[in-house]
């Protein structure tokens, strides 16, 4: 069974860029180049013979292309014990919209999406018991500014458990308006 989420690819600069916010941080797991990204829509394990069908909801979602900024730094949990280390996008609301727009064509096929509010970011890090400190990576590149990209698709990914992590590929991109 592949277990799936709907994401946004980020450029190899931008992600280039976030790599150098890296530091030790005492139980921190950095993520690679290649696990950066922005979940949209979280699927999780999927049966094989509805794949076709999430596949084909996620196609003519109506949603236009926008631009997003890549910038600040923050965590879930507390700077002195974190739970993960993010980056945020902005503007949200047309992330949210997207996610909104996945969210409802995949529960009409009886996906179940979490309860928590949706807060778009890319994971930089997520932490392992006890965490160090994130304070001074906050107070350093809490303002920073990342860089910015057009979106003009996103992706259906399947995400793979593996000895580094997870790694993901992707199983199909699907165009916005407005896109090329």
């Amino acid at each position: 069974m592949p277990r799936l989420f709907f994401g946004l690819e980020v450029p190899a600069a931008i992600r280039q860029r976030l790599l150098e916010v890296k530091a030790p941080v005492s139980n921190a797991k950095w993520q690679s180049s290649e696990q950066l990204h922005i979940t949209l829509l979280f699927l999780g394990r999927t049966e094989e013979q509805n794949v076709a069908a999430v596949r084909a909801a996620a196609r003519d979602i109506p949603v236009a292309a926008f631009e997003l900024d890549v910038v600040g730094l923050g965590c879930f949990g507390q700077p002195r014990s974190p739970r993960n280390l993010w980056v945020g996008v902005q503007p949200a609301a047309p992330v949210a919209g997207l996610h909104d727009a996945l969210k409802g064509r995949m529960e009409s096929l009886g996906f179940t999406a979490e309860s928590r509010a949706f807060r778009p970011h890319i994971t930089l890090a997520r932490f392992k018991r006890p965490p160090g400190s994130v304070g001074n990576l906050l107070a350093q590149h809490g303002e920073s500014v990342f860089g910015q990209f057009p979106v003009n698709q996103f992706a259906l990914f399947e995400s793979k458990q593996g000895s580094a992590g997870s790694m993901y590929s992707v199983v199909e991109r699907f165009p916005l308006q407005g896109s090329d």
